[in-house]
């Protein structure tokens, strides 16, 4: 008993050995998986993000006139696991040290970030393609010495056309050169 009362008396006076959330703010681990946002620069539309959702949080719906898509990324749903993140091929997502995801029921149909990304005319046929990021398409063409600029403005189709008419033309200087 008198055990007891020793151990009891030392926490006393040392006070609390947590934090003292909600009266202070809570300490955050340097790596801890956060709110996710979205960087819809980057962002291409290939929804791999909303195939790995353990929560079935990101919803991307292609609007019916074909200007573009709705990215929609509900945070009372996320389960903070980061998977989106790390299969996300552009780095348009990203997660935040922001873990605060208490918010009233009234509120739960605000609690989501709404996003729209247009989609571009293709330069080559005017039909509408999906943003590419120029550090993708500097990746991809890298070792094939085209201009990286002009293929981002173009669809996958002309895109094919362009690469395959720079090979050839290329092929053909390597032939006479020789």
């Amino acid at each position: 008993m008198l055990d007891f009362l020793k151990i009891l008396a030392g926490n006393v006076f040392k006070g609390p050995s947590t934090d003292g959330f909600p009266f202070t703010q809570a300490h955050t681990p340097r790596r801890f998986r956060g709110k996710v946002h979205l960087n819809p620069a980057l962002c291409v539309g290939c929804t791999i993000c909303r195939h790995v959702c353990a929560g079935g949080a990101i919803h991307i719906a292609e609007r019916p006139d074909g200007s573009g898509y709705d990215y929609t990324l509900w945070h009372n749903t996320c389960a903070l696991c980061g998977l989106c993140q790390h299969y996300c091929p552009t780095g348009a997502l990203s997660t935040s040290g922001d873990w605060h995801n208490a918010h009233p029921q009234s509120e739960k149909y605000q609690w989501c970030e709404r996003h729209f990304v247009p989609f571009l005319s293709c330069d080559g046929c005017g039909a509408p393609l999906r943003p590419l990021p120029p550090a993708l398409t500097g990746r991809i063409y890298a070792d094939n010495h085209v201009d990286a600029a002009r293929l981002m403005r173009l669809c996958p189709r002309c895109r094919q056309i362009e690469t395959a008419m720079h090979a050839r033309e290329a092929s053909h200087e390597a032939q006479s050169g020789s």
